[in-house]
């Protein structure tokens, strides 16, 4: 072979090829990483919950490496961990801008006493003090429980009732809260079968029971629909509350 002229042409052409295709991917490995290209201007957008010095911090974390070399899935991971962010994206604008758009979580009611929880199910941990509904159940059964929720809440509005917590119990019983135009409460057990028939049975009886009861200068603060036939009222003095 090393006496074959168009043999050694080759091996001698080849190596200058691979010499030079290894020069210049360490000439642009070198070149991306220069601080000409770092990012200059950084710029979030739709921020309204989300603490923006946790954001800031967030960010200056992980504005690792250049216009080229920046990690963006894994600074989108990170924002994604900051209380009331649901999402983040990350885009670079030539030469030196990173434009960051933040998509934030919408409560919808408190969850199990030490979260809260989205209309689409999706359960966070984030700081609020408003006034939400109380629900609660199993993480992955979230969704099921906010759809009652919306449900059940037309129908108690109806009567004048506003549904104020419903829970799934881990055995899989329903209860519900509600509240009515005096401020008074009132738990309803549904049980674990038939739960929207018992509640359609409560709401046909609601009107005729709650005016006997005021009549007798009662009102009814806990209701178990667990009967076939029935229902079991306990009652307080009128204008007394639990």
């Amino acid at each position: 072979m090393w006496h074959d002229p168009k043999t050694m042409n080759a091996v001698a052409l080849t190596l200058m090829i691979v010499s030079i295709g290894a020069l210049l991917w360490a000439a642009g490995h070198w070149l991306v990483r220069q601080p000409s290209f770092a990012f200059r201007q950084v710029v979030v957008h739709d921020l309204h919950r989300a603490d923006p010095a946790h954001v800031a911090a967030v960010i200056r974390r992980e504005l690792k490496g250049t216009f080229f070399t920046m990690d963006l899935d894994g600074a989108q991971q990170a924002l994604r961990q900051v209380p009331w962010v649901r999402n983040a994206g990350l885009h670079r604008e030539w030469p030196d801008r990173l434009d960051v758009s933040i998509e934030e979580f919408e409560p919808f009611a408190n969850w199990n006493g030490t979260a809260l929880v989205a209309r689409d199910g999706k359960v966070f941990v984030a700081p609020y003090d408003g006034d939400l509904p109380e629900l609660g159940g199993r993480d992955d059964e979230a969704i099921t429980v906010v759809e009652r929720f919306e449900r059940w809440a037309t129908k108690l509005a109806t009567l004048g009732l506003a549904l104020h917590a419903v829970r799934h119990s881990p055995r899989g019983s329903w209860q519900i809260e509600t509240v009515d135009e005096n401020g008074n409460t009132q738990v309803i057990e549904l049980g674990r079968d038939m739960v929207d028939a018992r509640l359609e049975r409560f709401v046909s009886v609601y009107r005729k029971t709650a005016d006997v009861l005021a009549r007798a200068g009662r009102q009814s603060d806990y209701i178990d629909l667990r009967y076939q036939n029935g229902l079991a009222v306990r009652t307080t003095a009128s204008g007394e509350r639990r």
